[in-house]
């Protein structure tokens, strides 16, 4: 077993402890209590624990090695690096809730699915950076879905009837515990303005990288296409939210869009690939 699975494999435990811990009191009808300092301590470890495996498994003596279990992996794993910093300025523990399951599931992903391939002109510096950028640019957009995906959720618990506290489920006692709707939205946009700045130079540096290994600025395969769909769709957004007010359900239907046309421009590609068709590199 490699040190990467085995990496992967504690950081999903770590990840799925940490979960159990943060959802026992919901199930026992108790409030979420805010982390101490040794609980942010034990989530910086999970995130070291992850960080060691990613790191063990793209950097390899032959150069960089990826997947798709793997991009999934860096872009939980930036997320939660994300997360981790933007707790201190806003207290956002119940986000946990659904950031823990995610990471857990993801890394045993990882862990589980480790065939890859080797990536081509791997010593290009410039194709170094334009991965390092389009990985943070995946995992910021994974914590902006992540978000949108909970808000439509809280949306939804908000509009049901009002149920006694003495009557309300697991689910309706952990959507109490959530932040308010308009402190969610309010990161949710701050997450995507990030992403989409970084998104914008993944496509520049992609234009680049292209332009000196082919000699040509976009080559029209299914990864360009869809990071361009990407990149359009969260501009349309951004630009709506400045012109018309766009928030709310709107805001949330764009958001899920974007992310789904990233997952499809590499993940949904190499899953595919790897795992349906069982072919370890691109045609």
């Amino acid at each position: 077993m490699s040190v990467s699975i085995v990496f992967h494999l504690l950081a999903a435990l770590a990840y799925a402890a940490l979960g159990i811990a943060l959802w026992r009191p919901i199930f026992k009808a108790q409030d979420v209590t805010p982390s101490s300092a040794l609980g942010r301590s034990c989530l910086l470890g999970a995130i070291a624990l992850h960080g060691i495996g990613l790191l063990a498994a793209i950097i390899v003596p032959k150069g960089l090695y990826l997947s798709w279990a793997l991009a999934l992996s860096a872009a939980i794993w930036l997320g939660m690096i994300v997360f981790w910093i933007e707790n201190f300025l806003l207290r956002l523990d119940s986000l946990l809730l659904l950031l823990l399951p995610a990471a857990a599931f993801i890394s045993l992903l990882a862990g589980v699915f480790p065939q890859g391939y080797l990536v081509p002109h791997a010593n290009s510096d410039w194709l170094r950076v334009h991965l390092l950028i389009a990985m943070t640019a995946y995992g910021l957009i994974t914590v902006a879905a992540l978000h949108a995906m909970l808000m439509t959720v809280l949306d939804r618990h908000l509009h049901r009837p009002i149920e006694s506290m003495g009557q309300q489920s697991a689910l309706g006692r952990a959507m109490g515990a959530m932040p308010a709707l308009l402190t969610l939205e309010q990161l949710l946009f701050r997450l995507i303005w990030i992403g989409f700045g970084v998104l914008t130079l993944t496509v520049i540096t992609g234009i680049v990288v292209s332009l000196r290994l082919t000699g040509h600025a976009l080559p029209m395969d299914h990864k360009t296409v869809f990071t361009l769909l990407s990149w359009v769709t969260f501009g349309v957004l951004l630009a709506g939210r400045q012109i018309k007010g766009w928030r709310g359900r709107i805001a949330l239907r764009w958001t899920l869009a974007g992310f789904a046309f990233l997952l499809l421009s590499y993940t949904g590609s190499r899953f595919v690939l790897e795992v349906i068709l069982h072919r370890g590199s691109l045609g």
